[in-house]
C-alpha cells in the first residue's frame, strides 16, 4: 500500500508525478463518462443530457482546481487573470473586446457596485476572472 502513496500522493502536498498520474487518470474517467453517454451528450440536449454533462463538468473540475490551486502558473492558464478595464481616466478599449463588454454594461456594473453614475470617482476598474467587475474608488 505504500507505493499507491507514494504514486497517488497526500492532501495538499504533492510533486510533478502525483499531479501526473492524477491528471491522467482523470483524462480517462472523463473519456469513460463521454464513453458511456455516448454521443449523444453532445448532440440532443434533453434534461437528463444536461444533468450528465453538468455533472461531468463538476468531476472533471475538481481534479483541475486541486491541481491548479497548488502552482500559479497552471492557476493563470486555466482560470486567467483579472484585465484592467480602466485606469488613469482611460477605458482600455482592448480588454473591453477581450470581456466582450460595452460602456453601457461598465457603466451598469458602476452603478450596481458602487451606487456611483460617473467613472470620475473610479481609480481602476477590473474585469475578474469570475466574470464580475471591481472597483477600486479614488482616495
Amino acid at each position: 500500500m505504500d507505493w499507491i502513496h507514494t504514486i497517488w500522493g497526500d492532501g495538499e502536498h504533492l510533486n510533478a508525478l502525483q499531479m501526473a498520474v492524477r491528471a491522467f487518470l482523470m483524462f480517462f474517467i472523463a473519456l469513460l463518462l463521454i464513453r458511456l453517454g455516448g454521443m449523444r451528450i453532445f448532440g440532443k440536449k434533453s434534461s437528463f443530457d444536461t444533468i450528465i454533462v453538468i455533472m461531468l463538468g463538476a468531476v472533471l473540475a475538481r481534479g483541475i482546481v486541486g491541481l491548479s490551486e497548488k502552482h500559479i502558473i497552471i492557476n493563470n492558464i486555466i482560470k486567467g487573470k483579472p484585465l484592467i478595464i480602466y485606469e488613469s481616466g482611460q477605458i482600455n478599449w482592448k480588454h473591453m473586446k477581450m470581456s466582450s463588454l460595452t460602456r453601457s454594461d461598465l457603466m451598469e456594473s458602476l452603478r450596481l457596485e458602487t451606487k456611483k453614475e460617473s467613472l470620475k470617482y473610479v481609480d481602476r476598474a477590473y474585469m475578474e476572472t469570475n466574470g464580475r467587475i471591481s472597483f477600486i474608488m479614488k482616495a
